[in-house]
């Protein structure tokens, strides 16, 4: 029993009991960078001179320091400042104080105080003028500190007394950068002042416009204007001694006073001011104007580019002192007479009377001191015509600029100058007859040619440059001439730089189309010259193939748009050739109205582009268009596939019709087309089949989501002006091809570890796309990447073939995002002008050797076509080069509109006969300088944790124009 009982205490008390194991937290680990303080601190200790200390302050400004380590370096560096005793390291300190003041994040106000006590102390002058710089920096991180600004200024003013120049130019900088107009400065030294007097910071600054050294007058005149930049308006009493400065020895110093003279002028402009040892007053802005004309012949030709372009911004001056610029003789309307009444009053107050014996004896005997009482000084008249042969080139272009914006305010100043821009069209530097040229272009509303002005800018046709030839070209196009000799003349000499320079061909017929355009009348008497046309014999037909003779039609068919009596001197063959003209080039020959004859062409009657009516009712049909295909969840998908093909069809030919609205369409009918494609590769039948029965199908749904990948990327890069929400789409459409495709690997492929990789990929992808379009995921409602997203969880633990099947559920039952289109889109295009692949006649070369085929192509809404643009070779043989133009290549003759000009250099072996080439241009993309990888840099210097690699940039390139065809011909080499 005994036993019993304790084997039954064993029992009880011998249980085991398992008490649940806690686990321990987790111990995060936190990585903490070295202080920078701390090991600048030890370098500095280490150093054994001055000259290590500079050394390691050196490899110190080489390393970025974050903005809660700037406050520790900057006592550490203000330590080692008391102590060294070398200027060099203390101006190396001084510097870096500056650099740490700017670092991104920190707030230098805690810094202030201890960089002013530096400068008590401080006895070399390069290290105090660092010092002002560095407070400088400090002042303009912290505008809305007034307490720190006043502080500033009065260090600024106690040290303008110092007497290096450079703490007074840096003083002088603080106050123009920091000071405030009106606001009373306690100044209690400096030269020219009362002890403890306030002024205001204007005062002070003029105080040295008179100082000894240049360099401070320069600064002085900086902060004026600084001042003037910051918005504070400059006391009209600055005049006077800026006008006295445009008189210095340095140019530095006459460039400033240039400027501020010029501030002035426009400040004041109606002030009045008197004329110096006379009773004669004139407003501010008409002596400015003259003081400044002066400057046009400065010994610098800095100073003189200055004052040229300066005189282009007055156009407040009145129209004497305007035209004077034009003359280099004194104009009498700016001398001052006296009145008859004058000269009759001193004449009887001296008692002499006229006898009659002696011719003229009683004419006023007026002796005139030109320095007295000009209104403008003799130095500046004929201003411009001193700048116009100017030797310096730079002085040349500068008064051109002007000339040009001073004649767009005034039509009779630019007639009166008209002379002197047709003269300088024979200038030797090609730059300023290119900018003549110009100018002349932008006058020319106001302007209208005489035949020996006309003569002389029709000699420019000769010269070998063809930016030249093409700027005159369109000079002519909106000039105005006086007489039918004249249309005589410009097309005799067309003609001849048709014949000399056969590229020009283009820019000719469209030079001439805009002279028969703007001058009807005067072409009408010249027809029957012009077309060699008889009222009693037939004359022979001529040659079509004739670019001159195509030149003279284009000229008689648009001055007959205007003239409705000049197709009665059309002979037959002159209406067949217009019927033909009006089919191959519609955009030179316009239509027109014929007597007695049918009107072929729907479009002489009816002009589509014209009216905004027509073009309200084409957006309003392009809305309803893309609202009509939203409707397309309630269809079946044979019913969707037909209206997205209606849709397609009525937006190309929208775009087609409606030329202002060709990019927005095609945008539209791209992104159609990619739904329509992923609809097709969505199929029922396509999934419900097994792979090995579908094969075709299979290949099929693949090369439809390549094409779609393809298309996405024509539609972020092939079109400008698109919004963040555009961009969204877009991006999510590539995702849903993405999608389709990881569908197809995981459908056709039975390795495991790629599509684990792909899988892992694509949810990478999903979650860039979230990081970047966070604020468009509310407009993307019920859209594949909102389901996806809601899915995420699940789909970051599943396996592959799980996410596979999710992936194809929710790809099939998401709904079509409906495109809302910004206010402006654009697409890029490229028109190939040469070669036209017209020619029967083959380029031969010697194989192995190579030859120049000449492009000329027009480029518009093309981003950035210096790097993006390049030209496309395609051999017979599958042979493709694809060659980069050099960035010269590229001109800019109106906005959003480019022009290459470049030569394309073949090379083959030898051919047995001659064959065709293809040449276009194409538009190179990469997706690394779109936003997607951009965020996902940015990013990464957040935060580490969590944020996949950035998607690997795809690059491609995109037709960009139509392929044109050239016949070349390799020959074999001689023996």
């Amino acid at each position: 029993m005994a036993a019993h009982l304790k084997k039954r205490v064993y029992e009880e008390f011998s249980k085991v009991v398992q008490i649940p194991h806690e686990e321990a937290p987790a111990k995060k680990l936190r990585l903490s960078k070295p202080s920078k303080s701390a090991a600048l601190h030890i370098d500095l200790c280490k150093a054994a001179n001055s000259t290590d200390a500079l050394q390691y302050l050196l490899q110190f400004a080489r390393k970025p320091v974050e903005a809660e380590s700037v406050e520790g370096v900057v006592r550490i560096l203000l330590e080692h400042y008391y102590k060294e005793t070398d200027n060099s390291v203390r101006l190396k300190i001084a510097s870096l104080l500056s650099l740490l003041s700017k670092t991104q994040g920190f707030s230098p106000d805690c810094i202030v105080d201890d960089t002013i006590n530096t400068l008590s102390n401080e006895k070399s002058h390069q290290v105090l003028a660092q010092l002002l710089d560095t407070l400088l920096v400090i002042g303009t991180q912290l505008p809305e500190s007034p307490t720190v600004r006043q502080r500033l200024i009065e260090v600024a003013c106690k040290h303008l007394s110092d007497t290096y120049f450079g703490v007074r130019n840096k003083c002088l900088q603080l106050l123009g950068c920091l000071g405030i107009v009106d606001a009373p400065v306690n100044k209690d030294e400096g030269p020219g002042t009362l002890l403890g007097g306030v002024r205001d910071v204007q005062t002070i600054i003029s105080d040295y416009f008179a100082d000894q050294d240049p360099r401070v007058r320069t600064a002085a005149l900086k902060a004026m204007l600084q001042l003037h930049e910051r918005g504070m308006k400059i006391h009209q009493i600055i005049y006077d001694q800026a006008c006295r400065l445009l008189s210095d020895d340095y140019e530095q110093v006459r460039s400033a006073a240039v400027q501020m003279v010029w501030v002035l002028s426009q400040l004041y402009p109606e002030s009045i001011v008197p004329i110096p040892s006379s009773n004669e007053e004139i407003r501010l802005v008409d002596d400015a104007f003259g003081k400044i004309s002066h400057m046009v012949s400065d010994g610098s030709w800095m100073v003189r580019v200055q004052a040229a372009k300066t005189l282009g911004s007055m156009l407040q001056v009145s129209p004497h002192f305007l035209e004077q610029t034009l003359d280099k003789k004194l104009m009498s309307d700016l001398r001052r007479k006296r009145t008859a009444h004058e000269r009759a009053k001193e004449l009887f107050a001296s008692g002499e009377f006229s006898s009659g014996r002696k011719w003229a004896d009683d004419a006023p005997k007026e002796k005139l001191d030109t320095n007295t009482v000009n209104l403008i000084a003799s130095g500046a008249c004929g201003a411009f015509v001193h700048g116009l042969e100017d030797e310096m080139f730079e002085v040349r272009i500068a008064a051109v600029e002007a000339l040009c914006q001073l004649a767009r305010s005034s039509p009779s100043f630019a007639e009166k100058c008209l002379d002197f821009l047709v003269d300088m069209f024979n200038d030797e530097i090609e730059e300023v007859r290119l900018q003549s040229i110009h100018v002349l272009r932008e006058i020319s509303t106001h302007i209208t040619l005489r035949e020996d002005q006309l003569d002389t800018v029709l000699a420019v046709l000769e010269d070998s440059s063809r930016d030249i030839r093409e700027a005159l070209h369109e000079l002519l196009c909106y000039t105005n001439v006086s007489t039918k000799e004249c249309i005589q003349l410009a097309l005799l000499e067309l003609l001849k730089n048709l014949n000399k320079y056969p590229t020009d061909r283009n820019s000719v017929w469209k030079c001439l189309k805009f002279v028969g355009s703007r001058h009807p009348t005067l072409v009408l008497p010249l027809v029957s010259e012009l077309l060699s046309t008889h009222p009693y014999f037939d004359t022979p037909e001529p040659d079509m193939d004739d670019p001159a003779y195509i030149a003279v039609l284009v000229l008689v068919f648009n001055a007959a748009k205007s003239c409705p009596t000049m197709p009665a001197l059309f002979s037959d063959h002159t209406f067949r050739h217009y019927a033909y003209l009006r089919d191959s080039l519609s955009h030179l020959v316009p239509p027109l109205r014929l007597p007695g004859r049918k009107q072929v062409y729907s479009l002489d009657s009816v002009d589509v582009g014209s009216g905004s009516g027509s073009v309200e009712s084409a957006q309003l049909f392009l809305q309803q268009s893309l609202n009509r295909v939203s409707t397309i969840q309630n269809l079946e998908a044979p019913g969707a596939q037909d209206l997205l093909d209606f849709t397609i069809r009525d937006l190309q030919r929208l775009g087609e019709l409606q030329t202002e609205l060709a990019g927005a369409a095609d945008f539209c009918a791209t992104y159609l087309r990619c739904q329509l494609l992923l609809i097709k590769a969505l199929q029922e039948k396509l999934w419900k089949m097994a792979v090995p029965l579908c094969l075709k199908q299979n290949v099929t749904a693949t090369a439809a989501a390549q094409q779609i990948l393809e298309e996405t990327y024509k539609l972020e890069f092939l079109y400008c002006g698109l919004e963040s929400r555009q961009v969204a789409i877009i991006h999510h459409v590539r995702l849903q091809a993405k999608a389709l495709q990881l569908i197809l690997t995981a459908r056709t492929r039975l390795e495991l570890d790629p599509l684990i990789s792909s899988c892992e990929k694509f949810l990478q992808e999903v979650d860039a796309f979230q990081r970047l379009f966070l604020a468009e995921l509310p407009q993307l409602q019920d859209s594949f990447v909102d389901k996806l997203l809601e899915l995420m969880p699940r789909l970051s633990s599943c396996k592959p073939v799980e996410l596979v099947k999710i992936l194809q559920t929710t790809l099939r039952q998401s709904g079509l995002v409906q495109l809302k289109l910004p206010e402006q889109i654009h697409g890029a295009k490229a028109t190939i002008i040469e070669p036209t692949g017209e020619s029967d006649n083959p380029l031969r070369f010697t194989s192995g050797l190579v030859v120049a085929l000449d492009i000329d192509a027009t480029l518009e809404h093309v981003q950035d076509p210096q790097n993006a643009v390049k030209v496309q070779v395609l051999y017979p043989d599958g042979q493709s080069h694809v060659i980069h133009p050099k960035p010269g290549d590229f001109r800019k003759p109106g906005p959003d509109r480019h022009r290459l000009i470049t030569q394309v250099y073949l090379s083959h072996s030898a051919w047995t006969e001659p064959s065709q080439i293809e040449v276009r241009l194409l538009l190179a993309y990469s997706s690394s300088s779109n936003s997607l990888s951009s965020s996902a840099s940015k990013g990464w210097s957040d935060s580490i944790d969590g944020i996949p690699p950035p998607e690997a940039a795809v690059e491609g390139t995109i037709p960009l124009s139509k392929p044109v065809k050239v016949y070349i011909m390799p020959k074999p080499a001689r023996r």
